[in-house]
């Protein structure tokens, strides 16, 4: 079976490729020949995870599966949410997000959040959503070289490391993205 993973992060492919059953060839969205950037026009992570598997399905005609992933901390009205990747300006960068977000719970003692991830699963006419989610905490400050994103400022609840302190395996085993894709892989297992 060939799925596109709707994705230019090649740190997710990274991620994902590991969790992936062999009988299952990923296809990326370079493979395919897709270089603009698809919409995420949706207010919702759920909403953007689906325009774009289904934006891949209807302009290339491939399977595919998109997901989409915020931090939401709670005293913080779950911001940054959809907004994760943006938060900071549309340039996208991972330290100056971390960075407005350290600032913005600057005078905050909750620092409770949770990361969130939906894949959207777009399979011939068939749609489907797998949800993970990860509780913990945002750091006073950043530790860790490992990961990408908001990586070196939260601690996932129940450890003392943040997911840039840990090594891949642990993170994908307790992280958002791990939970999402243990259910889009049982849900694979279950066409065959």
């Amino acid at each position: 079976m060939k799925l596109v993973f709707a994705t230019n992060n090649q740190n997710k492919v990274n991620e994902i490729q590991g969790l992936i059953p062999e009988h299952i060839t990923i296809l990326s969205l370079k493979d395919i020949g897709c270089l603009e950037d698809i919409p995420e026009t949706q207010p919702t992570i759920k909403g953007n995870a689906i325009q774009k598997a289904e934006y891949v399905k209807k302009n290339y005609g491939y399977n595919c599966f998109a997901d989409d992933t915020g931090l939401e901390v709670e005293s913080l009205n779950n911001e940054p949410g959809v907004y994760s990747a943006r938060y900071a300006g549309e340039q996208r960068d991972a330290n100056n997000n971390m960075d407005l977000l350290l600032k913005n719970l600057t005078h905050k003692e909750y620092r409770n959040a949770q990361f969130k991830t939906v894949i959207a699963l777009q399979i011939e006419d068939q749609l489907n959503t797998f949800e993970g989610i990860c509780k913990g905490e945002i750091t006073t400050t950043k530790k860790g070289k490992k990961g990408f994103g908001y990586d070196p400022i939260f601690r996932p609840k129940g450890y003392d490391n943040t997911f840039a302190e840990m090594d891949l395996d642990l993170k994908n085993k307790i992280g958002h993205r791990g939970k999402a894709v243990q259910l889009l892989v049982n849900y694979l297992n279950g066409m065959i």
